[in-house]
């Protein structure tokens, strides 16, 4: 019995321990929701509304899921900084992005330097085939020169963050010796949605689902607009003139293939991890049984 109360004890202790840091990143995730409405001019009272209840519900469920003993979706949460690059990148994203269209309506320096080095990585990286050339070509015909072109500069900035946040994480994940970083790695707690007891070899599985998500991360911009296209065909087609959509389209369409590379990569890390650990014990147990001859 007492060993059991000091178990839960020492439970409640580590979420008070971790409850400082949830609340620090759900204000974090409040100012990533609110961003685009803060900086934008003229935003609507019912828009408003709808980002301020998106915000309270994004920022309850970071601080349950980063101050509970075992988060259930977040992924990685002991293990940074896997998450904080994610985070950074989509931050990055949206602020740029929302800077961007505020100087069509309150110029500053700081905006017509976002504009002018969105519009040089737009015509840079917008060539045939190109991700950038696919959203262009995604919206309807007759949609307005000068929407294009903010869609394909808002495209291309937002899309050379997304390669450098993951040029940087793999960097970091070599430096750093990801993901231990000199101390125990625990799977169950940064791995929620992985059932190592679901059948089959744990090291094999991550390392098919590893190369599945590096292939899907790099398949998934030149495939998303593609699909855009094709519901709008049987559908009302994307409507992309509200600023706040298309800050939020094209952040998607930008983040959500570089964060699916990154955790293909940090998955395929955590398999060669186990497999090293495997090999390590069964060399010692193979020194052991020599020792004993």
């Amino acid at each position: 019995m007492v060993a059991g109360a000091a178990l839960v004890i020492r439970g409640v202790d580590a979420v008070f321990l971790r409850l400082p840091a949830a609340i620090v990143r759900a204000i974090l995730v409040i100012m990533l929701v609110v961003m685009p409405s803060a900086l934008l001019v003229g935003s609507g009272n019912d828009t408003t509304q709808v980002v301020v209840l998106v915000a309270i519900f994004a920022a309850l469920f970071t601080l349950v899921e980063y101050s509970a003993a075992s988060p259930s979706l977040v992924e990685f949460r002991d293990a940074p900084p896997f998450n904080r690059t994610r985070f950074s990148a989509l931050f990055g994203m949206v602020f740029c992005l929302s800077m961007i269209f505020r100087g069509y309506d309150n110029p500053s320096r700081l905006t017509a330097l976002l504009q002018t080095t969105g519009e040089a990585i737009g015509k840079a990286i917008d060539f045939p085939y190109s991700p950038v050339r696919l959203m262009v070509q995604m919206m309807p015909a007759g949609t307005d020169l000068a929407l294009l072109d903010r869609i394909r500069d808002a495209a291309g900035l937002s899309y050379l963050i997304a390669l450098f946040s993951i040029v940087w994480f793999i960097v970091l994940l070599r430096l750093h010796r990801w993901p231990r970083r000199g101390g125990a790695f625990n799977v169950w707690v940064n791995l929620p949605t992985f059932d190592p007891t679901a059948g089959g070899d744990v090291v094999l599985r991550l390392q098919r689902d590893g190369r599945i998500n590096i292939l899907l991360g790099f398949v998934l911009p030149f495939l998303a607009p593609a699909v855009v296209k094709l519901v709008a065909v049987f559908a009302a087609p994307i409507n992309l003139d509200n600023p706040h959509t298309l800050i939020w389209t094209v952040a998607a369409w930008a983040f959500l293939p570089a964060s699916i590379l990154m955790r293909g990569v940090a998955l395929t890390r955590v398999a060669d991890m186990i497999q090293m650990q495997r090999e390590r014990l069964r060399n010692r147990a193979t020194a052991a049984a020599l020792a004993g001859y």
